[in-house]
């Protein structure tokens, strides 16, 4: 019997949801009875979380790994892509003999709350009207998320995380995670990420929004009702994300100035350049896949995070008497989420006298690097997780 056939046969209702939804992913239902206190003060409910899982979870329950997606990231991490047939966002990190290897951990991925691929969201249907939520679905936080992660994993008899794993938006989740369930994180691994989002990165984050609530499809974000998508608008806003997740190096050296099948410019406005055609083709692709609402949901989610905030304004305060393992790492290249970030996350925790390790990583690839091929990380990981269960006793 396999993980998830083991888990659906312990939670009969999580069988009868799993009907719904034909891919590898697994669904959990929260009724009106066990309602997500929200940070707005709201409490949201029904709620839906949709997860999928790698491995198996050994007998003391000590081996699971919570693997936090980022921006547009889902809970398809190591399987293939239910939407796009491609193999799961982090495949090169997740699997057998990979870093967090599916031969020794549990791994677990959600979706997130106020996202789109099977998670309670903008677009799933709102009990009180029988319609989608729209702009009526409340807007939540990171902290928002990790609460629902947590009853998740409640739901699934999981009282402790070996280890709470995520970069961009999932780095903000582990860090969250360690902040406010320290008792249920023995090790955090946090990659290109921020304990607050910056002025530069709210703004980028506002111009997609606006590029998607200006195009006339979106009809007030009750779009599904009229039967029409903002696919223009949240195109535009993939394109501009796209290239803070790049490099001017990286760019530089896959694109410069080349022409796009042609071989003079045309003097119009057409794809000249390689690199528009680039965008382009990232844009209409990525509308396939993602929700407009829960792009505006998501990214105002990031921009609220500011963790030192939440706690008297000093982030060494939300780390206090921890007993978590922290490592922290990020890319000399990444400008998004600078490696001054993740410093300032690294000094936090050394002023709580937190154990915690650092590196940053040399390449010209951008923000996108912890997604990629990069052997160096793949070791970091590795070698994080190994003393990690070897302090934990895992074999």
């Amino acid at each position: 019997m396999s993980e998830g056939e083991q888990m659906r046969a312990s939670f009969p209702e999580m069988a009868r949801k799993q009907a719904d939804h034909p891919d590898d992913s697994l669904v959990v239902d929260f009724g009106p009875d066990q309602p997500l206190r929200l940070d707005s003060g709201l409490d949201f409910a029904p709620l839906r979380i949709a997860y999928t899982t790698a491995g198996r979870l050994n007998a003391d329950r000590s081996n699971a790994i919570l693997v936090c997606h980022a921006l547009t990231g889902d809970q398809h991490v190591t399987n293939v892509h239910p939407v796009t047939g491609r193999a799961g966002w982090w495949d090169v990190m997740v699997g057998p003999g990979r870093p967090i290897d599916t031969e020794r951990f549990f791994v677990i991925c959600p979706n997130v709350i106020g996202s789109c691929m099977g998670s309670s969201g903008p677009a799933s249907t709102n009990p009180t009207t029988g319609r989608p939520y729209g702009l009526d679905f409340p807007v939540v936080t990171i902290a928002d998320m990790v609460r629902a992660q947590a009853m998740l994993l409640d739901g699934l008899g999981i009282a402790t995380l070996f280890a709470v794993i995520g970069g961009s938006m999932g780095g903000m989740l582990v860090q969250q995670w360690a902040a406010a369930y320290p008792s249920r994180v023995f090790s955090a691994l946090c990659i290109a990420s921020a304990s607050r989002h910056s002025a530069q990165n709210i703004a980028f984050h506002e111009v997609g929004r606006q590029a998607i609530m200006a195009d006339p499809d979106w009809h007030g974000g009750q779009y599904i009702e009229a039967g029409t998508r903002p696919t223009k608008g949240l195109a535009v806003a993939r394109m501009a994300a796209h290239i803070t997740y790049l490099s001017e190096g990286a760019l530089q050296r896959k694109f410069g100035r080349n022409l796009q099948d042609r071989a003079a410019r045309t003097f119009t406005f057409d794809a000249d350049f390689q690199i528009e055609s680039y965008l382009r083709h990232q844009g209409l692709s990525f509308v396939d896949r993602f929700d407009a609402n829960s792009y505006l949901y998501v990214t105002r989610a990031m921009d609220y995070f500011d963790l030192a905030s939440d706690h008297g304004g000093s982030l060494a305060t939300a780390f206090r008497g921890t007993a978590t393992r922290f490592c922290i790492a990020s890319f000399t290249s990444d400008w998004l989420f600078p490696t001054s970030d993740s410093r300032q996350i690294v000094h936090a925790l050394n002023a709580a006298g937190a154990r915690v390790s650092f590196v940053e990583i040399d390449t010209d690839k951008g923000h996108d690097a912890f997604l990629l091929d990069i052997p160096e990380l793949f070791d970091i990981v590795r070698g994080f997780i190994g003393a990690a269960s070897r302090a934990r006793g895992i074999a």
